[in-house]
């Protein structure tokens, strides 16, 4: 059986965070992303992995008690307040995540040494760099270990972490294999809505739309995404 820890790398590695997301809203669940300003520093790469979350109050020690902490595959979320005036992550932190097995870090605020991480490789998101690290130090808050925010969202041990080149997602562990089916299942359909279009079929006449442009004068309130659901089209969730 495979190990828990890699079930989401092995399933997310055939999907993409905007069907997970689509996923999100079919079950009900809260879509939780990253502001869009949290980028890779490297594009093209993959993470997912289970949230170990740091509170920065400008010392690195809370890093590396989070990593002391981490199991292999878990993700490094840091929380700096999405500050972007110091860099609060640099080259010496990721490779010690990467040393310990890590799975990559998603930093809500920003990062320096990017030659270094590019050279390193692991996969590092942030608000973007900048070359001073802390300039003051602050006491280290209660629960710094336990939750940390990103944009408006806590995050916790109990979350997932899904991030690629379109950003950040986060998602309750406890349903990640409901919403790995749902977004297999979008993307399937995506896939077979798309080779038909280059087949020439337009996506006009594969979702009915005359029929529902039609339907939706007899009624109002009728929505897309509902005729959507009707017809099984997979354009929104």
């Amino acid at each position: 059986m495979e190990p828990e820890h890699n079930a989401p790398v092995a399933r997310f590695a055939a999907l993409t965070t905007a069907h997970v997301a689509d996923a999100c809203l079919r079950a009900g669940v809260e879509v939780r992303c990253a502001p869009a300003a949290v980028r890779p520093v490297l594009a093209g790469r993959r993470l997912a992995g289970r949230v170990r979350p740091a509170r920065h109050s400008g010392s690195v020690d809370v890093f590396l008690e989070a990593i002391d902490r981490a199991a292999p595959g878990d993700v490094l979320v840091v929380d700096d307040g999405g500050r972007t005036d110091r860099a609060c992550v640099g080259d010496l932190v990721v490779l010690e995540a990467r040393a310990a097995g890590l799975a990559g870090l998603v930093v809500w605020g920003a990062h320096r040494d990017t030659a270094d991480l590019t050279a390193v490789g692991l996969p590092v998101f942030s608000l973007g760099a900048t070359p001073t690290g802390p300039l003051e130090l602050a006491p280290r808050p209660a629960g710094a270990l336990d939750t940390a925010r990103v944009g408006s969202f806590p995050v916790d041990p109990t979350d997932l972490i899904l991030a690629d080149d379109d950003g950040v997602l986060f998602v309750p562990a406890g349903r990640a294999g409901e919403l790995f089916d749902l977004a297999e299942s979008i993307r399937d359909t995506e896939r077979r809505q798309a080779d038909r279009i280059r087949a020439g079929e337009s996506l006009r006449g594969q979702v009915g739309f005359g029929a529902y442009l039609t339907a939706r004068a007899a009624d109002p309130t009728l929505t897309f995404r509902a005729h959507l659901r009707s017809v099984g089209g997979a354009i929104e969730e």
